[in-house]
C-alpha cells in the first residue's frame, strides 16, 4: 500500500510522460508527413490513401446515421421547450449552428475513434508483439514514417470531409422534424432559414475542431500501438486504453478550442 502522496506523485509523473511521449511522436509525425517529402523523402501516398478509404469513406453510413438521428432528437428537444414561448421557428437556427459548431465535429470524432483509432494501436500493437516493429528497424525504416504518417494524412484530410457530411446529415434531420411537424417546412426554405442562420465562422470552427481531433486521434491510438506490453493481452488493453484516452484528449481539445473561438470572438 502506498500513501496518497507517493501515488499522486506516480500518477503525475505517469501523465507527464505519457504527453510527452504523444509530443514527440507527433512532432516526428508531421516531419515526415509535410517536410520529409520536400527533402528527398518518399510520402506513402498508395497507403495514405488506403487509409482515406479506411478511415473516411467507410464511416460515412454510420456517421451519417448517427448524425440524422442527433439532427433529429435535437429538433424535437428543442421545439419541446420553445413550443412554450411560440419559437419553434427557431430549432431551425438551433440545430443548424449546434451540428456545425459542436456536435458535428465531436460526434464524427467519437466514431472515428472507435472504428479508426482502436485499430491504429491494435494493428501496430500487434507488430510490436509479432516482432515486425524490429524487423522494419533492422531493414532501416522508420516506423513513423512507414505506419503512422499515411494515418496522419489520411485523417488529417478525411475529418473535416466526414465531419462536413454529418453536419449536412444532421441538418437533414431537423428538416424531417420540420416538415413533420406543425411547421411544414419545405426542404427549399428550410435550407434558405439554415443559410440565413449560420455565418462561416460556425463553419470554419467546426472544421478546424476536426483537424485538430483527427490529429489526437492518430497520435494517441498509434503511441498506445507503440507501447504494448504483455502479448496479446497487451493489445486488447492497450486497444481500450487509446479508446478511452482518445475520448478525454478530444473533449479537452473541444473545451480548449470552444473557449479560444470564445474570447477571440
Amino acid at each position: 500500500m502506498r500513501s496518497p502522496l507517493a501515488f499522486l506523485g506516480n500518477r503525475t509523473i505517469r501523465f507527464f510522460a505519457y504527453v510527452g511521449g504523444v509530443s514527440r511522436q507527433t512532432s516526428s509525425g508531421l516531419y515526415w508527413t509535410f517536410i520529409a517529402p520536400f527533402r528527398g523523402y518518399k510520402l506513402r501516398a498508395r497507403a495514405a490513401v488506403h487509409q482515406m478509404v479506411l478511415v473516411g469513406y467507410d464511416a460515412i453510413p454510420v456517421v451519417c446515421l448517427i448524425a440524422f438521428s442527433i439532427g433529429l432528437i435535437m429538433a424535437f428537444q428543442g421545439a419541446y421547450e420553445m413550443r412554450k414561448v411560440g419559437a419553434v421557428r427557431y430549432v431551425v437556427d438551433l440545430v443548424a449552428v449546434s451540428m456545425t459548431r459542436e456536435l458535428g465535429p465531436l460526434m464524427t470524432a467519437i466514431i472515428v475513434i472507435g472504428r479508426s483509432g482502436s485499430a491504429f494501436a491494435a494493428e501496430i500493437g500487434t507488430m510490436k508483439v509479432s516482432e515486425e516493429l524490429d524487423a522494419l528497424k533492422t531493414m532501416g525504416l522508420d516506423a513513423i514514417h512507414f505506419l503512422v504518417s499515411p494515418k496522419l494524412l489520411a485523417m488529417l484530410i478525411m475529418m473535416p470531409c466526414v465531419t462536413t457530411i454529418a453536419d449536412m446529415a444532421g441538418i437533414l434531420g431537423g428538416w424531417t422534424f420540420a416538415f413533420t411537424s406543425d411547421l411544414h417546412m419545405g426542404l427549399g426554405t428550410y435550407l434558405i432559414a439554415t443559410g440565413e442562420a449560420l455565418v462561416g465562422r460556425d463553419i470554419v470552427t467546426g472544421l478546424i475542431k476536426s483537424v485538430m481531433f483527427g490529429l489526437v486521434i492518430t497520435q494517441i491510438g498509434c503511441f498506445e500501438g507503440f507501447n504494448v506490453t504483455g502479448g496479446p493481452e497487451g493489445v486488447g488493453r492497450s486497444t481500450t486504453n487509446s479508446v478511452v484516452t482518445s475520448i478525454f484528449a478530444v473533449v479537452l481539445v473541444d473545451m480548449l478550442f470552444t473557449a479560444l473561438f470564445y474570447v477571440i470572438g
